[in-house]
């Protein structure tokens, strides 16, 4: 698009005109100066000192490292802005991406001019604090200060059916889809553990080319996949190196404002990016309801329909950063796109993914926002797309940018109806007979030892129910043999035997 066809354009059109990434590997530094950093360097990326102190809107992740009642006011103090509305999320990774969206639409109606939306994570001080049972000296917020708006809630996280057998946590349910994919792809333990590697090993490899990225490192297939005392197991398969890594202290800042204030501050307009589309959905919030372990009709209905408000294709999509708490996330939603896991002219990650470019919790998907944001303005024209996912492949939000106005505008579509209308299962609570086995893992002590088996199995009439064991010599069978459809005993209690 021309110059002056960018000037002639709506003057309420969102743009997003500056990224900024920090890494503080030195630590100590609270999240929210943390924050402030990386605003300071959007504002420097955005080529305009006074977009700061325009900022009337600050928007900030959920943060798990420190609490604060109202975040977005100590960074509106610092940065010098006089901030006219403050908004706080609850937990979940797909957040910044309904930020964003939720911004854009703020901005072309005349509620927000400029909004900073981002987060940060000192969660590697904390801990290492913590183990020296030390408390940080940081900004502490008493019941004077009025806590800021809620944009978005927490991810539900504690259905009954897995809840009661203490399946509470994502380093457990995941590995439950990556078997189940297994499963579904015919390959065999040893196959299946390449494959995995094999993709991880793909996204170490865009890491150590990412500055902003934790570890810039290229591991093979063989270090990921293999367990070691750097790389213990912590459930099957997945060793550390294909666990999210949130002992970090990062943060990411994006500034978005209207095109009438970019133009007024003279930023350039090769940095402006645009949103084009944004799309939002959950798919069930039990596991065990989901029509299969290893699919998510959310991310399909979503991905296609953040696809067509954009007016495109996938074929017309050139980058892409795919969620990456685990690999399993990646393959599910690579398979309800349409993606290739291996293709080298489009890899699933411009960042390295939250093992290696970083996971800093809820915020990782403003870091991958932000380095989209780079990677378009290298190539103009192009489109990237950015899914974001919150709790066990749960809530999902997708994302299309591109360096050129959308035509028609900036567009967003809950497409819950949509994905309410797709097949579930039906799970059972409280379930005691026979039942054949369709996923599982072992969980790992941190002396390597075995402690428990979660499984998820279909009754003879198709329904799910989800088991633990602690039994040893089970153990050791769900760990060497691959079970895919053995019969196994559950108890009304929810533990497993096999039978």
């Amino acid at each position: 698009m021309t110059l002056q066809s960018k000037t002639s354009l709506d003057p309420r059109t969102p743009v997003l005109v500056g990224t900024g990434q920090t890494s503080e590997r030195e630590g100590g530094v609270e999240p929210v100066d943390l924050m402030v950093r990386a605003a300071r360097a959007a504002a420097a990326d955005a080529g305009s000192t006074r977009l700061l102190e325009l900022v009337d809107s600050v928007r900030v992740v959920g943060l798990l490292s420190w609490r604060y009642r109202d975040p977005g006011a100590l960074v509106g103090a610092r940065i010098g802005a006089t901030v006219q509305h403050t908004g706080y999320s609850g937990n979940g990774g797909s957040t910044p991406q309904v930020l964003v969206n939720g911004a854009a639409e703020d901005i072309a109606a005349g509620r927000a001019d400029v909004v900073l939306i981002g987060g940060a994570e000192s969660w590697r001080t904390r801990t290492k604090l913590r183990a020296q049972k030390l408390r940080p000296d940081w900004t502490v917020q008493d019941e004077s200060v009025p806590a800021a708006d809620i944009l978005v809630t927490d991810v539900p996280m504690a259905a009954e059916s897995e809840r009661r057998i203490g399946l509470d946590r994502p380093s457990y349910v995941y590995p439950l889809f990556e078997q189940a994919l297994r499963v579904s792809a015919g390959r065999s333990l040893e196959e299946h553990r390449e494959v995995v590697g094999g993709l991880w090993s793909r996204f170490s490899k865009i890491a150590a080319t990412n500055p902003n990225a934790w570890v810039q490192r290229e591991y093979t297939a063989a270090e990921i996949s293999t367990p070691s005392p750097d790389n213990r197991m912590i459930s099957t398969p997945y060793t550390k190196l294909l666990n999210s890594n949130n002992m970090v202290d990062q943060s990411a800042v994006l500034l978005m404002c209207s095109v009438e204030t970019a133009t007024r501050l003279g930023i350039p307009q090769e940095n402006w990016v645009f949103p084009q589309s944004g799309t939002e959905s959950h798919d069930t919030y039990a596991i065990a309801e989901r029509e299969a372990l290893d699919g998510s009709p959310a991310i399909r209905i979503a991905g296609a329909r953040a696809l067509d408000l954009a007016g495109i294709g996938l074929d017309e999509v050139a980058y892409v950063d795919v969620y990456s708490c685990f690999p399993s996330a990646v393959q599910v939603a690579a398979k309800e796109l349409g993606l290739a896991l291996d293709d080298p002219g489009r890899p699933l990650t411009v960042t390295g993914g939250l093992t290696f470019g970083g996971g800093p919790w809820n915020n990782y998907v403003s870091h991958s926002i932000a380095t989209m944001a780079t990677r378009l303005r290298e190539s103009p024209g192009s489109y990237g797309l950015v899914t974001a996912n919150s709790g066990y492949l749960t809530k999902h939000a997708m994302g299309v940018y591109r360096t050129e106005p959308p035509v028609g505008g900036f567009k967003r579509l809950d497409v819950q109806a949509e994905v309410d209308a797709q097949r579930t299962t039906r799970a059972l609570l409280s379930y005691a007979g026979r039942a054949s086995a369709e996923s599982w893992t072992v969980v790992y002590g941190r002396d390597g030892s075995p402690e428990r088996g979660f499984l998820a199995a279909r009754t003879a009439t198709g329904e799910r129910t989800l088991a633990v064991t602690t039994d040893a010599e089970d153990l050791v069978t769900l760990t060497e043999v691959d079970i895919a459809g053995q019969h196994v005993s559950v108890s009304e209690e929810g533990h497993f035997r096999f039978a």
